[in-house]
């Protein structure tokens, strides 16, 4: 009666690590983009947030001068930090979130016109063609 060994060869297992070497390298950016694309609304949202908030400051005030929002830019992130310019102006303002840590290289704004900008993206990215809406995905898809 012969005898079987039981068990993998080696051949096997080294076609199984080449199978999910590969998987994994096809799954790890697609996956980092997923993540990354996940933490982009943390900027749109408070940018628009921001924007109702100094909206309603004009209603009541007829400026945007000494806005909450433009003085004490109180929104909390962990991905992002939040400016307010109104470059000494009444009528106008520039909102701008620009990506800290693992979101650098992120920069979105948006004005009283409603008009939402794309200032930089990081490599991989492309920044929209025209410049009018905030880049959530590679490829400069808004």
């Amino acid at each position: 009666m012969a005898h079987r060994h039981k068990g993998f060869t080696l051949v096997e297992v080294l076609i199984v690590v080449a199978i999910i070497g590969i998987l994994a390298a096809i799954a790890l950016p697609s996956y980092n983009d997923y993540i990354t694309r996940g933490k982009i609304p943390d900027a749109t949202s408070n940018l628009a947030v921001m924007r109702v908030r100094l909206e309603q400051f004009y209603q009541d005030n007829k400026t945007y001068l000494n806005a909450p929002d433009c003085n004490n830019n109180a929104t909390a992130s962990k991905y992002f930090t939040f400016g307010c310019t109104t470059a000494g102006s009444a009528t106008g303002y520039v909102l701008q979130a620009t990506g800290v840590g693992a979101m650098a290289g992120f920069a979105y704004n948006i004005d009283q016109t409603n008009l939402r900008t794309t200032v930089s993206v990081p490599a991989g990215w492309t920044v929209p063609n025209p410049n009018t809406c905030w880049t959530i995905r590679k490829g400069g898809v808004c």
